[in-house]
């Protein structure tokens, strides 16, 4: 049996077991979904209510109904189980099938999913660990931002702005070898943001052993990590990923740390102030560098022709 039979075969068992109390629409919906398991995940939830006679709001009670957070919780779990059990290749023509070739129609497929990935990421952020992670930024010698391929653009990010804002941030994006030499600065006071959506590496665990070894404390990122690690870090911040690869990995980390970084200037507004008073000095200063050297090239092709 392949991953993705695993995966239709949870949400049949799902729907075989609340079927008989579910109401007249969300048994419609119910049944929808068992039968059209791998298509849903390229459907909107109004696309499956129209598809059932209902509405938008029954095809996410419905969801919910069968134990799940909401329809993108239910895509993701068979996307995540597809994806894992596909070819890249296949993968990629069942997006591009999946959004239509109409223009009209991949624009409303990805800004559908872009905004069902956000919205269910605000749902199940705990303010309290928003507000924590916000404190711990601030508080922090040092910030260490830990991402690694398509999640190096997030941490980068963070390590960009955090050092605009007048906060002493590294990063570290190294795999293998290379990524010892990232965590030999780690002290306890350092706060380490570590953006790992869905697998357990063994570089992550490196960083985390590391990370609690000196004392420093870590703020996850992650789409489904949060379980499996929250023993093993201070904060978790759920990012949620595309169930179907419409919208990019690194999407709903990068606007979470948008609001980490927001959270810190709104704390502490005279730092941030001066962090971005220095950052136009210094370019303001490059900019009359640039334009000083360009008059003086100016000059000294001019000369000679004035000379002769």
């Amino acid at each position: 049996m392949t991953t993705s039979e695993n995966a239709e075969d949870s949400l049949r068992e799902r729907v075989a077991s609340r079927l008989p109390v579910m109401p007249p629409a969300e048994r419609r919906v119910a049944e929808y979904l068992r039968d059209n398991a791998q298509a849903i995940i390229f459907s909107t939830a109004e696309e499956i209510g129209d598809a059932t006679g209902t509405s938008d709001a029954t095809v996410v009670r419905t969801s919910k109904n069968l134990g799940y957070s909401g329809l993108p919780d239910l895509k993701r779990s068979i996307g995540q189980q597809i994806m894992n059990a596909t070819r890249p290749s296949v993968r990629l023509n069942q997006r591009i099938d999946g959004a239509g070739k109409e223009t009209a129609t991949l624009l409303d497929h990805v800004f559908s999913e872009a905004g069902e990935r956000l919205a269910e990421t605000l749902r199940i952020t705990p303010q309290d660990q928003f507000d924590q992670a916000v404190d711990l930024l601030i508080g922090a010698r040092q910030v260490l931002a830990f991402g690694v391929g398509l999640s190096e653009i997030p941490a980068r990010f963070l390590y960009m702005k955090m050092n605009r804002l007048g906060y002493p941030t590294r990063f570290v994006g190294a795999a293998g070898f290379l990524l010892a030499d990232g965590l030999l600065g780690l002290r306890a006071q350092d706060v380490v943001v570590i953006y790992a959506p869905a697998r357990l590496t063994t570089e992550l665990n490196v960083v985390l052993d590391h990370a609690a070894s000196v004392g420093a404390e870590t703020i996850l990122v992650t789409d489904s990590l949060g379980p499996a690690l929250a023993a093993r870090v201070t904060v978790t911040l759920p990012a949620v990923h595309s169930a179907t690869g419409y919208t990019a990995e690194a999407f709903s980390s990068l606007l979470m740390t948008d609001c980490l970084l927001l959270g810190v200037a709104s704390r502490d507004r005279e730092r941030a102030t001066a962090g971005s008073e220095l950052l136009h000095t210094l370019r303001a200063a490059l900019v009359a560098e640039g334009n000083e050297r360009g008059r003086n090239a100016a000059r000294r092709r001019v000369a000679p022709e004035e000379t002769s």
